[in-house]
């Protein structure tokens, strides 16, 4: 993936503010920031920092933690774990999407690591990119088990180990949107597609036995815009931190929808 380079039309600052590691660092890293602060009524511009890898962590998360105790404590960024479950960390790192705490920096190519939100969707400040519209179409699929039946007395509602099993590969989602924001589809249609990472959500509802709204979720999906704006393109399952696959996911569902009118 090539590396994240400014448009020659940018309104973004190519060179910010500089800062050099302690003196007598010998094994360094360059790290170059995006920086956008709303409050300050100022273009986004990149910050750029040189850290000191002999005394800090492995990954590019642990870098930003240094960087913010060390250097500027004005930094913001989201992250909780630490452990690639939670998915709060989720960035564009040297170009393509991904979670900084499970992201090493020897992984990362290049003379500098350039870090920035996730693409295309609004920043609140620095590096936290806002989650409200990605949530809202979270909800509006109903993520969650839906039944019509009785549920047995002082029991779980069981399914078998076979039934049981077809929810892999889905149920492991984090929601860190690296998915989404990596889709070209979603960059130009997130008004009303719903884009890879919901659209594997809404389909692990439909995998699960033990759900009895099948047909009113196939309902809400059968749209020219909430399902089949997606071209299979691919990005998605390339940039997902877990390893799985929204866009066989979501050609599930296009045959779900396929059969039910067959």
């Amino acid at each position: 993936m090539a590396e994240f380079t400014l448009p020659a039309n940018s309104k973004i600052k190519p060179n910010g503010t500089h800062h050099a590691a302690p003196a007598g660092s010998t094994n360094t890293r360059t790290f170059k920031v995006y920086r956008y602060d709303p409050d300050s009524g100022e273009n986004p511009r990149f910050d750029t920092f040189d850290v000191d890898l002999d005394s800090c962590g492995p990954m590019v998360l642990d870098a930003l933690i240094k960087i913010k105790s060390e250097q500027d404590s004005s930094l913001t960024f989201r992250r909780s774990c630490r452990e690639g479950i939670c998915g709060s960390c989720s960035m564009n790192l040297n170009g393509k999407n991904g979670l900084a705490c499970t992201t090493a920096i020897e992984d990362c190519s290049g003379k500098d690591v350039t870090i920035t939100p996730l693409p295309h969707m609004d920043v609140i400040k620095d590096l936290v990119p806002d989650f409200t519209h990605f949530y809202a179409q979270y909800a509006s699929i109903k993520p969650w088990l839906q039944t019509v039946t009785t549920t047995p007395s002082g029991k779980e509602r069981l399914q078998s180990p076979e039934d049981r099993a077809k929810l892999d590969g889905l149920y492991e989602c984090i929601l860190c949107a690296c998915c989404s924001t990596s889709c070209p589809s979603y960059w130009w249609n997130s008004d009303k597609f719903l884009g890879p990472a919901i659209l594997l959500q809404a389909y692990r509802w439909l995998a699960d036995s033990r759900d009895e709204f099948t047909g009113e979720r196939l309902d809400e999906l059968e749209d020219p815009f909430r399902l089949y704006r997606c071209h299979t393109i691919m990005n998605c399952s390339n940039a997902c931190p877990k390893g799985l696959s929204p866009a066989k996911a979501i050609a599930e569902v296009k045959k779900m929808v396929v059969e039910r009118h067959v």
